[in-house]
């Protein structure tokens, strides 16, 4: 089995680590907060001393980190995986990150004789702990197949998009369709809440019904009940709706909904929750409206 190595243990990073752990993989993690390896090294992953240590020991590595700077960071900075390049590494980013940042590192590391894949994923962290997320991949097909045997251990559905940059176009397709279906869950819960309807009863009725989605389902039950847990940080969210409308302005494509949600995400931000979950975009509209769907009286 090819041996992998993981950089970047944070909400997906771990238990993705740990699957590819579970499946006998030979694994070396690396983390900034070297207490984040703790738990996976007591299974049985060996710790890297750096980026660069883990390139040097592993066939394939994963990088999952934050956002461009940090990736560039872990794979082109100083003690970087470039640094420990060797005849036949794959890089796989499944961060989700700029597309032309990602086409300029695969340059960089191809000028080293390493190929690059760029497989961002969706699923949160309920599907990375239980290794049904959604990949979706750019770079060398032949790459592709051959870290196809790890994707399968870390999600269900797996596609190759095409060249460097697919992958993360893709998410960035995925993450515009989420974040207006996020506004569009806050606005029927302020609607109903605003009217005096049961809100439960209300997402009994419309999640059995052409409205349904994953974020109904999934999300509506948390701003209910006010649970802004992240299983994907809101700050998140924003960064890729700022790498959508950077692309899209390259492309002169006009995306005004996904501008609007931008701007009403980043009243969170704002007040200091950028760390909490998505679930907290119904705090924004609540502010906005000076009304608050837990108590249904003015804030």
């Amino acid at each position: 089995m090819k041996r992998v190595g993981f950089i970047g243990l944070g909400v997906m990073g771990t238990p993705m680590a740990n699957n590819i752990l579970k499946a006998g993989y030979p694994l070396t993690v690396w983390n900034r907060t070297r207490e984040k390896m703790r738990s996976l090294v007591e299974k049985g992953a060996k710790a890297g001393e750096s980026p660069k240590d883990v390139a040097e020991k592993s066939d394939v590595v994963i990088t999952m980190v934050a956002d461009s700077p940090d990736v560039e960071q872990v794979i082109l900075g100083p003690n970087g995986v470039i640094e420990g390049a060797h005849p036949g590494l794959i890089v796989v980013d499944m961060s989700t990150i700029s597309p032309s940042v990602t086409r300029r590192i695969a340059k960089e590391l191809e000028k080293k004789g390493v190929r690059m894949l760029d497989a961002p994923v969706s699923g949160g962290d309920v599907g990375a702990k239980q290794g049904t997320l959604s990949i979706m991949v750019g770079g060398s097909e032949d790459a592709f197949k051959e870290c196809l045997p790890i994707f399968e251990v870390l999600g269900k559905r797996i596609t190759y998009m095409g060249p460097s940059g697919s992958g993360q176009i893709t998410k960035l397709c995925n993450q515009v369709i989420c974040a207006l279906n996020i506004q569009a869950v806050c606005e029927g819960l302020m609607l109903a809440a605003k009217a005096g309807l049961d809100l439960e009863k209300m997402l009994n009725v419309v999640t059995g019904g052409a409205a349904s989605s994953w974020m109904l389902s999934n999300l509506a039950p948390k701003m209910i009940k006010r649970d802004f847990e992240p299983g994907f940080k809101m700050s998140h969210q924003l960064k890729d709706l700022r790498h959508a409308l950077s692309l899209a302005e390259e492309l002169k494509l006009p995306l005004p909904g996904t501008a609007l949600v931008c701007q009403l995400f980043r009243i969170l931000d704002a007040l200091g929750m950028g760390d909490r979950g998505t679930s907290a975009a119904i705090v924004a509209m609540e502010r906005l409206s000076g009304f608050s769907i837990k108590t249904s009286e003015a804030t």
